[in-house]
Formats: C-alpha cells, sequence, structure tokens
C-alpha cells in the first residue's frame, strides 16, 4: 500500500499540475490565462482572470502538493474543490459517463483524493518524514467538506459579481452555454476548452 499511494499521488498531482499549468502558462497545448478567461467568462465564473488564476494556481500547487505527500488533507481539499466546480458548471449535464462529457472522470478523482486523506500519504511522503501526517476518516469528511464549500462559495461569488464587458469576439455567460443545459464546450471529458 504503501507504494500504491505513492504511485497515486505522483500520477494524480502530475495530472492536476499540467491541468493548472495549461490554465496559467498554455502548457502542454493549454488555453493560457486568455483562453481560461474565455472559459471563465462563458461559465458565469466573475471575474474571470480572478477564476482563471484561482484555477490554475490551485491545480498546480495542490498537485504540487499532492506529489510531495505534503498538506495531504489540505491539498486534496483543495482539489476536491476544483473537481466539484468542474462537475457543478460543465459536467452534470451531460450524465456520468466521460465519454459524453460527464463527470465521472471528476467524481473518480474525487474518490481518490478522498482515501488519499483518510488513509494519508504513505511513509514515502514529506508528511511522514516531517512528522506532520494528518489521516483518518474525520480529514476525508474534512477535505470532502471544506472542497463542496469552497466550490459553493466560488459560484456564489461568481452569481453575485457583476458581468464584466466582454472584449470583442468573447463569449458572454448567457449566450456561450445556451438555456439547454449543454455544456458550452462540448463533450469533453477533462478540462473545457475554449474556441480559438
Amino acid at each position: 500500500m504503501q507504494l500504491g499511494r505513492f504511485i497515486a499521488r505522483g500520477v494524480i498531482g502530475s495530472l492536476f499540475i499540467g491541468h493548472g499549468t495549461q490554465k496559467l502558462f498554455g502548457s502542454f497545448g493549454g488555453p493560457g490565462l486568455e483562453g481560461t478567461d474565455q472559459m471563465m467568462t462563458a461559465l458565469e465564473m466573475r471575474p474571470a482572470r480572478r477564476n482563471s488564476l484561482a484555477a490554475g494556481v490551485t491545480e498546480t500547487a495542490g498537485g504540487a502538493l499532492l506529489v510531495a505527500g505534503l498538506a495531504t488533507p489540505l491539498a486534496a481539499a483543495s482539489l476536491i474543490g476544483v473537481m466539484i466546480t468542474a462537475i457543478r458548471k460543465v459536467h452534470l449535464p451531460n450524465g456520468p459517463w466521460a465519454a459524453n462529457g460527464g463527470w465521472e472522470y471528476n467524481a473518480v478523482l474525487i474518490a481518490a483524493l478522498t482515501v488519499l486523506a483518510e488513509d494519508g500519504p504513505g511513509d514515502l511522503s514529506l508528511d511522514a518524514a516531517t512528522g506532520l501526517e494528518r489521516r483518518g476518516a474525520r480529514w476525508a469528511l474534512a477535505a470532502l467538506a471544506i472542497g463542496a464549500l469552497a466550490s459553493t462559495a466560488t459560484i456564489e461569488l461568481g452569481r453575485r459579481t457583476p458581468a464584466e464587458s466582454p472584449a470583442a469576439g468573447q463569449p458572454t455567460g448567457a449566450g456561450a452555454g445556451g438555456g439547454d443545459g449543454q455544456s458550452p464546450f462540448g463533450d469533453t471529458a477533462g478540462d473545457p476548452v475554449t474556441d480559438d
């Protein structure tokens, strides 16, 4: 199990780092901040730049903490919050299956992060090396609760913040997704993307 947790942390954390740097810097073919701003505007996550930075930094830093096995419940909570927000704002109307742009991938990540918060990062971690490891059912439930609360607060702040004046050609929240419950970004299992 020590090796399994080490591998899980490495894989999951690295993928989150990749998604975060896609948003922040355009790494790995990602949209960068400008494209992420468009996505946030379409999702009515206002102000767009603040939410772009928050999502990118949370995924990058949370992923790095997870890989290192440092502050594992905090890392799990932050990444769970991002995944809950992705489900609520993008994937939920598409049903469960990732092939249809649904939420199964996000749910699997939430479950894996919850397990890591409950079982701890293992002996091959900075938490264990420094004696700061925290684990157990209470930590797992706390990570889930904090992630859900952070998601709710982020979505509510975006809803209450007045719409920004869009630049020419930039999608707006109501028009980009339509009122039909469909994702404004097509059928995508991972992060939503925007058209150039």
